[in-house]
C-alpha cells in the first residue's frame, strides 16, 4: 500500500485513512464462524484495497466449501456514505460504503429497491477482521453469517472472503483459489516455525541476562570458599545491603536467619555463571 498517492480531499475527509486498518489480505477462521445462509466453508480469502482511482475501496473473496465448491467474487464501492451504482448486477444494484471510524466499514447493498445485503467490517481489540453479513430473504426474513479472519502478512495478487452472495463457481477460480490457499498455508507454516525460533532465542536471551546480573551479585559478595560447579548455594542479603554467598539454607538456621533476607538459592555453572534454583 507504500506506492499509494492519496488524493487531497480524501485525505481530508478522513474516511480513507480510516480505512488503513483494514487494507489487507485477510484469511478465515472456519472454526470460528457461525452461518445461518450458505454453505459452511472450509477455508476463504478476504481482501479489502484500493481500487486504481483510489478513491473507491476493492472488495474481493473467494472461499471453497466443505464439498470442495469454490466460489470468487469481487466488488468496488466509494466509502463516501452515498448510494452508488454497483458493477457486480448479481449481487446489488446499489451499494452504500461507511467508514464511521478507524475500526468499523459498513456495505449496505440494495437490489429491486429493497435491502438485500448489509455487510459489517470491524477491527476487534485482538486485531482480527470481524465480519457479519446480514442477508435480508424475500419473505423479511434476515440471516446472519458471522466470519472471523486474520491479517496476512503478505500482500496477495487477490484475496477472498466467505460471502453466501450467489456466484457461479468456475474452473479457473477454483484452480486459483486452491493455489492461493496452498500457498498460504506453507508460508504461514513457516513464518509460524521462525516466529517460534525468535520467541525461543528471546527466552534463552533472557535467562542468559539473568544468569550474568545474578553472576555480578555473587562475584561481588562475600565468598569464605572455592564453590564447585554444579553445587547449591545460597545467596543471602545483609543489613548493610552487601551480599553474602553461603553452604548453609535458610531453614538450618532455625527460627531466624542472621542476615536481612535470603534472596535466592544458587548453582554455579561449567561456564562460571550462576543460576538461580
Amino acid at each position: 500500500m507504500s506506492d499509494i498517492k492519496l488524493s487531497i480531499d480524501a485525505i481530508a475527509s478522513g474516511r480513507i485513512t480510516d480505512l488503513y486498518n483494514f487494507l489487507a489480505a485477510w484469511q478465515l477462521f472456519p472454526e470460528k464462524g457461525a452461518y445461518e445462509s450458505g454453505s459452511r466453508p472450509k477455508s476463504g480469502m478476504y481482501r479489502i484495497g484500493f481500487s486504481n482511482s483510489q478513491k473507491e475501496v476493492h472488495v474481493s473473496m473467494s472461499w471453497e466449501t466443505l464439498e470442495d465448491h469454490a466460489f470468487a467474487s469481487d466488488f468496488i464501492v466509494s466509502p463516501d456514505g452515498e448510494p452508488h451504482p454497483l458493477s457486480t448486477p448479481e449481487l446489488a444494484d446499489v451499494a452504500t460504503a461507511r467508514v464511521p471510524d478507524s475500526t468499523h466499514f459498513t456495505i449496505d447493498f440494495v437490489k429491486g429497491g429493497k435491502p438485500c445485503l448489509q455487510i459489517l467490517h470491524e477491527i476487534t481489540p485482538q486485531g482480527f477482521l470481524k465480519v457479519t453479513q446480514r442477508h435480508t430473504q424475500g419473505d423479511g426474513q434476515v440471516l446472519t453469517n458471522t466470519e472471523f479472519y486474520h491479517k496476512q502478512l503478505s500482500v496477495l495478487p487477490y484475496s477472498a472472503s466467505v460471502s453466501s452472495a450467489v456466484i457461479r463457481p468456475t474452473e479457473e477460480g477454483m484452480i486459483r483459489h486452491r493455489a492461493l490457499t496452498s500457498m498460504e498455508e506453507q508460508t504461514n507454516m513457516q513464518l509460524t516455525q521462525i516466529r517460534q525460533q525468535i520467541e525461543l532465542l528471546a527466552i534463552q536471551a533472557r535467562e542468559i541476562q539473568k544468569r550474568k546480573e545474578l553472576s555480578v551479585i555473587i562475584y561481588d559478595a562475600k565468598l569464605s570458599f572455592s564453590p564447585v560447579v554444579g553445587q547449591t548455594y545460597y545467596l543471602y542479603q545483609k543489613d548493610d545491603g552487601s551480599h553474602l554467598v553461603s553452604m548453609v539454607g535458610p531453614k538450618e538456621w532455625g527460627s531466624k536467619i542472621p542476615f536481612k533476607a535470603f534472596v535466592a538459592a544458587v548453582r554455579l555453572l561449567a561456564d562460571h555463571t550462576w543460576q538461580e534454583v
